[in-house]
């Protein structure tokens, strides 16, 4: 019972951390946070399992885990208020054209990270998004200026 115990208070702790550190890919990561994050793997199992070093420590520990993913797959998708918080919320980052500083600066996006993420999806420019968004599971979503015309019926032909 109590591995069950460490398990669901470590699930918590790690939830809280992961929406604390914001919306970054794995690919977005430093080495120096990929190491981070391989050590904190290893911290949490000491810490979950304690001295239990049994199968079925580990089985309770990886069970509880699972259930807790469980749970909040769950209420995110059956209730909507909770969607937001075990989500997140996507965030507008360009609005035509123009960055917005302060969202990237409270999603500790630089701009050269916003660039790239532009070009990566073939846009030169900022110029050419009408709006950005940066999703909630980290990565960038752009709409073109001209995204609009492709949507617009031809102009009828007049003879």
């Amino acid at each position: 019972m109590e591995v069950i115990l460490r398990a669901s208070v470590i699930f918590l702790v790690l939830f809280l951390i992961a929406r604390g550190v914001g919306k970054r890919e794995l690919s977005e990561m430093t080495v120096f946070e990929l190491i981070l994050l391989v050590t904190m793997g290893d911290l949490v199992q000491q810490g979950v399992t304690q001295e239990d070093q049994s199968v079925t420590g580990a089985a309770l520990a990886v069970g509880t885990l699972a259930f807790w993913i469980h749970v909040f797959s769950k209420a995110s998708y059956r209730v909507k208020g909770a969607r937001p918080v075990l989500e997140g919320v996507p965030t507008v980052i360009v609005h035509d054209g123009q960055p917005i500083d302060e969202a990237l600066r409270l999603e500790n996006i630089t701009l050269d990270e916003l660039k790239e993420g532009a070009r990566n999806q073939g846009i030169a420019d900022l110029s050419q998004i009408r709006l950005g968004v940066l999703e909630p599971d980290g990565r960038f979503s752009f709409i073109r200026e001209d995204s609009d015309d492709q949507h617009k019926p031809p102009e009828p032909h007049t003879t």
